[in-house]
């Protein structure tokens, strides 16, 4: 039995199609705002996240990749780019899925949990074209060994973030930030929602992943646009600061 499952999303960036496409459709570009994914730039050419390939390029108006998993499974992922006046531009985004089999309660979970990912990313993507377009970005990614299913984890880590009932997007927190060139740091909560934290600082994207939602590990994923950030200390720092037993 084949199942399709789609998510696409519009939205207007405050920059050029030319700084959207280096934004989703490089290497680089991907670093500040989704994660590590190296492209080859043709038709063709080999995508390094899930074994994808580049099934559309036509820059800077037309990007998509595809992975597959045997005759079981395929992923589209596609981004159109249209100009709009002032130099701005307008992205219709896409991932589609087609699956061979059944479709049990773990592809619902997996629905989810891509749908709700996407706003996050999408909003993301947003913020590092207003704040930190074409900065070369270090990606720096920590998780707990276990996975959750209890809200009561992720609610205490928001705690030790400063969030209270009372924050909103658009407040401003103090952050103690761990790691080579840390300290007390003033951000901006520019996402916050059951699953996820985004806090902006003024060379970092902090971004906090919940687990309970999709029995997963608690996690997070910052952008850092510092330019002497130390990637395997930083990453070290984060991890011991995400998995401390004291917190």
């Amino acid at each position: 039995m084949t199942r399709e499952f789609e998510v696409r999303r519009e939205q207007d960036l405050p920059a050029s199609p030319e700084q959207v496409w280096a934004a989703v459709a490089t290497g680089a570009g991907n670093l500040g705002w989704l994660y590590p994914m190296e492209v080859e730039p043709r038709l063709g050419g080999k995508v390094t996240r899930a074994e994808s390939t580049v099934v559309a390029w036509e820059p800077p108006s037309h990007f998509a990749a595809r992975a597959t998993l045997g005759d079981e499974f395929s992923n589209t992922l596609s981004y159109r780019i249209e100009p709009v006046d002032g130099g701005t531009s307008h992205l219709r985004m896409g991932i589609h899925w087609v699956h061979e089999g059944v479709w049990d309660e773990v592809w619902d979970r997996k629905a989810d949990a891509a749908e709700k990912h996407v706003d996050f990313y999408q909003h993301g993507l947003a913020e590092y074209l207003r704040h930190f377009a074409a900065r070369p970005a270090v990606y720096v990614k920590a998780a707990r060994p276990e996975p959750t299913a209890d809200p009561a984890d992720f609610a205490a880590l928001r705690r030790r973030l400063g969030l209270t009932e009372g924050t909103a997007v658009g407040d401003r927190l103090r952050l103690d930030v761990p790691g080579p060139g840390g300290g007390t740091e003033e951000v901006v909560v520019d996402w916050l929602s059951p699953d996820f934290v985004g806090l902006r600082g003024p060379h970092t994207l902090y971004r906090f992943f919940n687990g309970s939602t999709w029995n997963t590990p608690i996690w997070l994923a910052h952008h850092l646009f510092a330019e002497d950030t130390d990637e395997q200390q930083t990453t070290k720092a984060w991890n011991a600061w995400l998995n401390d037993p004291q917190a």
